[in-house]
């Protein structure tokens, strides 16, 4: 699972880090809010794992924009130095899935994460399918199909689309890109990852004419958007331009259909 984690200790961020790497969790450090949340608008996690007392952003402000402008369905606990049980119910009732009082031993984190995974995930299990507009992804199957037709995708072609078409609209980095698709060949040349995008637009027909402009964010990665009729970016597939608001007063969206 991706983790991001929210904390300013070196020292504590350290031993986070160690205790879930060595489960199997892949930790993403950030020591300011504003920069967790920017990175929230790019890319995909798992788990939250935050702080409170962060002097950019509180912890609480981040959990206030994850539960209003952040993705549906995105876990959070809270593990921090307020132990006062007006703090834990206030955390809580804002819409934390637990509540760590620090100091906090590695067993009890890892059972914490994982019974808070389990929560989530087993109530709100993989759909089998995943449909954007004319795209149907067959999850088990690993198949793809445009307009019914079905298009001949490698397995890491496949994930790699189904990746961009979850995040429509989002610029995704490199690195993200290569942790989800390549798994543990982070060390991958770069000209592996144009081949594959150049492939999918061709394959996928991801092309302006098509409705589609899958196209390189300069110095970060690749960002996968749907045009209008004018030629312009329309990210929702249902007729409309989603919008989310943010403390920078920016916009995100990526919408799909799911069976």
């Amino acid at each position: 699972m991706r983790v991001a984690v929210l904390e300013d200790d070196p020292v504590q961020a350290a031993f986070v880090d160690e205790t879930l790497s060595a489960a199997g969790h892949t930790c993403h450090g950030f020591s300011k809010g504003q920069a967790l949340v920017h990175a929230l608008r790019r890319e995909t996690f798992d788990l939250l794992l935050l702080d409170w007392g962060i002097p950019d952003m509180t912890g609480k402000a981040v959990l206030e924009w994850v539960k209003q402008s952040g993705p549906e369905r995105l876990p959070v606990i809270f593990m921090t130095a307020y132990g006062r049980e007006d703090d834990i119910t206030s955390i809580l009732n804002a819409g934390a899935d637990d509540y760590l009082v620090k100091p906090v031993t590695a067993g009890v984190l890892l059972a914490r994460v994982a019974a808070v995974l389990r929560r989530t995930y087993a109530l709100n299990p993989v759909a089998p399918k995943e449909v954007f507009g004319e795209f149907e992804f067959d999850l088990p199957l690993g198949q793809a199909t445009k307009s019914g037709v079905r298009v001949p995708l490698t397995q890491r072609e496949f994930a790699l689309a189904l990746l961009l078409f979850q995040n429509l609209g989002r610029p995704l980095s490199r690195a993200h890109i290569t942790e989800l698709v390549w798994k543990q060949a982070a060390d991958i040349p770069s000209r592996t990852m144009d081949t594959h995008v150049s492939l999918l637009r061709s394959k996928l027909g991801l092309r302006p004419e098509n409705g589609y402009r899958l196209a390189p964010v300069y110095g970060y990665g690749y960002r996968l958007e749907q045009l209008d009729a004018a030629g312009s970016e329309s990210r929702g597939f249902d007729g409309g331009t989603g919008n989310s608001r943010g403390f920078d007063g920016g916009t995100d969206n990526s919408s799909a259909q799911r069976i």
